[in-house]
């Protein structure tokens, strides 16, 4: 009976998931047994063929049946831009708290004395409305920005991911790195310098821009298409950096609560926490270059040769503590968004797997 089994046997060694192996028994497979009938009444058990596997839809395929099932890139850029949409709409104040703060600079000398003292002069000077000046660009950027994200995310990881379905902390510290120079190009930057240059425009006594496609129309008058990519240096490092961290951590926390189970759900509630474990890390790490990159897109952006220059000059000027400008709204902002963007991802994936089938 043992030369049946070998037609369908696909590798040595032990069984393992769905994957029919030379030498199995029933003992160790038996979910790949059959019973037909036989002749004499009985019945007789035999080995159902699995269908060929091209070597790209193994680990999906396995995943499938082992553990987390991998999402599908489309429903990636969907869920991401959803959950980015959504997640802007509720934080963006402490995000213009942030860069006016970081534009601030000492030597003009500075117009705030600190967070309060920010948000009572901008509610006094423009109404609670004041506090949104700017949520046009960043809206209509974070969407595309958090699709973009995800689905670069999923693209770069699904290889990389086991039978399991288990992504290990090396592959999501790559993948995150490489989801966050790919959304720098073709949506922060030229977004990231919109928004500085509303808001710093705010800040003077006659300010140009009445609204976002006006500001755009502008910009790209005055300083060409490139005018919407300056920066584009620290962008670059800030986001990577930024995307690498924060799935890095994420993935690492995941890894440790699911353990030897990468089936076990996690509630809304461990995301938002893991998620914003994950954006605190990654402030830490990178404030510096988000105040380097916030005045590279200011309106004086002019007075800096280079991003090294620009870094130079903080430092000569202001001291290494204005690196760290703005980090508690920062930290606020970004804590808030990253948990509250991996929740609202993970739940509308949910979502769409119940009513989007891509099997």
């Amino acid at each position: 009976m043992s030369s049946l089994y070998k037609p369908f046997s696909v590798s040595e060694g032990p069984c393992k998931d769905a994957i029919l192996r030379r030498g199995c028994t029933s003992q160790q497979h038996p979910t790949a047994l059959t019973r037909i009938p036989s002749a004499g009444g009985g019945s007789t058990r035999t080995f159902t063929p699995i269908p060929n596997i091209y070597p790209g839809q193994r680990n999906l395929a396995a995943a499938a049946i082992g553990g987390r099932t991998i999402t599908h890139p489309w429903k990636a850029i969907l869920a991401g831009g959803i959950a980015g949409g959504i997640e802007i709409c509720i934080t963006f104040p402490t995000e213009y708290v942030k860069t006016q703060l970081q534009l601030d600079e000492r030597a003009n000398p500075p117009r705030y004395r600190g967070i309060g003292d920010c948000v009572k002069l901008t509610v006094q000077d423009h109404g609670l409305r004041g506090l949104y000046r700017g949520l046009s660009s960043l809206l209509y950027g974070s969407i595309p920005k958090s699709a973009v994200r995800f689905g670069t995310f999923e693209v770069l990881s699904n290889p990389m991911r086991d039978a399991t379905g288990r992504l290990d902390n090396k592959g999501s510290l790559l993948c995150g790195l490489g989801a966050g120079i790919t959304e720098a190009v073709l949506v922060v930057c030229p977004m990231e310098t919109v928004k500085v240059k509303f808001i710093h425009d705010q800040c003077s006594l006659r300010p140009r821009y009445r609204g976002f496609f006006h500001g755009v129309r502008e910009i790209i008058r005055d300083q060409g298409v490139r005018g919407t990519y300056q920066g584009l240096t620290a962008t670059l490092l800030k986001q990577g950096s930024n995307q690498a961290i924060r799935f890095y951590v994420m993935n690492l926390l995941r890894n440790w609560y699911k353990g030897d189970d990468p089936s076990r759900d996690m509630h809304p509630l461990v995301t938002a926490m893991f998620g914003a474990a994950a954006g605190a890390a990654s402030v830490f790490g990178n404030t510096p270059l988000d105040v380097v990159k916030t005045r590279m897109q200011g309106l004086e952006a002019h007075r800096y040769k280079s991003t090294m220059d620009c870094a130079f000059q903080i430092l000569k000027n202001e001291g290494p503590q204005a690196f760290y400008k703005g980090t508690v709204p920062r930290l606020g902002r970004v804590c808030l968004d990253v948990a509250i963007v991996f929740v609202l991802y993970e739940e509308v994936v949910k979502l769409l797997n119940n009513v989007w089938r891509t099997d």
